[in-house]
């Protein structure tokens, strides 16, 4: 534990011109009297660390001193291409493994480069859960993600509706979609893949066997075959809808991106107010219903009937709530009238 935080404290100093013991200290997590021991100890092990006195002072290496620490583990490059997502790695178990990652890039970089992931960090930022969702972290995340890293095979039992089953899984990869963490993973001895949300592992054992990856193997390509599978076999109803050109524009936020597109390549003509027919799919009616909803006044239901008379009885009481422009409960006291 005292070998890698002072190696931590050499790329640390290596990386600047000069640190703080309060600033030293609170990059490792110790107190400055650590900060302190720790110093004296780099200094009896040959390594130049020079205390400045005095308000201004701090840690600093002499003559330009470099050490040979920077070699990047396996690990550590894998994780600092992922850095940008910092939630995603700290929920991987990464967290430790792309912070020495970037501190021995930022030791090896050039002194007029030494900025360079504070202006990165500066300009790019990944938040990747959906708005008004809380986030939660599968238990299993990190034992799932050592696996992947690992290429080790996993025995993982996983709720399939009411009941469990049992596989043997070479899981290939990680897909964060809206703050949702999935598995695409291959069975093992049955060479199809699969994808699995982790949320829904009840168990998994990491074995020491390790699979042998498929060159052939497209994780991003895979990820959208099989989302764009999943959201075709939802869609299972179809609903005729009447839209205006603010319909059209809208369309795309209020129904799934998929079904939208669909519905929008092959429209009516525009009638004389510029309105289009379409027919759109849906998962259901009670689906379409909330989501069409959200058009308003720019969309109008021609089919189905059951559909098109529940926004009719929508239509009918929002008619009665606001056909008397006076809010309800409203009365005169407090008026001049005499």
């Amino acid at each position: 534990m005292r070998a890698a935080r002072l190696i931590k404290m050499v790329l640390l100093l290596q990386s600047r011109p000069s640190m703080t013991a309060a600033e030293l200290a609170r990059e490792l997590e110790v107190s400055e009297r650590t900060v302190t021991r720790d110093a004296q100890a780099l200094s009896e092990a040959g390594v130049p660390v020079y205390a400045d006195r005095g308000r201004a002072g701090g840690y600093r290496l002499v003559g330009g001193y470099r050490t040979r620490l920077t070699g990047l583990a396996r690990s550590e490059a894998e994780a600092l291409f992922l850095s940008g997502v910092p939630g995603a790695l700290r929920e991987m178990g990464l967290e430790d493994a792309a912070s020495a990652a970037r501190l021995k890039v930022s030791a090896a970089l050039l002194p007029s480069l030494r900025d360079a992931p504070d202006s990165a960090a500066q300009r790019f930022h990944l938040d990747a859960p959906a708005w008004f969702r809380e986030p939660e972290t599968p238990a299993l995340l990190p034992a799932v993600a050592r696996a992947v890293w690992g290429d080790h095979r996993v025995l993982a039992r996983y709720r399939r509706g009411e009941s469990e089953v049992e596989r043997v899984l070479e899981p290939y990869g990680l897909v964060l979609k809206a703050g949702v963490w999935y598995l695409c993973a291959r069975v093992a001895g049955a060479g199809s893949f699969r994808t699995y949300r982790i949320d829904r592992f009840g168990a998994v054992e990491t074995l020491q066997e390790r699979f042998t990856r498929d060159p052939e193997f497209d994780l991003p390509g895979h990820w959208a075959e099989q989302a764009e599978r999943f959201a075709r076999s939802i869609l299972h109803a179809e609903v005729v809808v009447r839209l205006s050109p603010e319909g059209v524009r809208m369309l795309r936020y209020a129904v799934d991106p998929l079904a939208a597109r669909q519905a929008l390549s092959g429209p009516s003509e525009p009638d004389g107010a510029g309105w289009v027919t379409v027919t759109l799919r849906v998962e259901s009616e009670e689906v379409a219903h909330g989501q069409l909803t959200a058009l308003g006044a720019e969309a109008e239901v021609l089919a189905p009937q059951a559909l098109r008379e529940r926004f009719a009885r929508d239509a009918a009481r929002l008619a009665a709530l606001y056909g008397d422009p006076r809010p309800r409960g409203r009365t005169n006291a407090g008026s001049d009238a005499g």
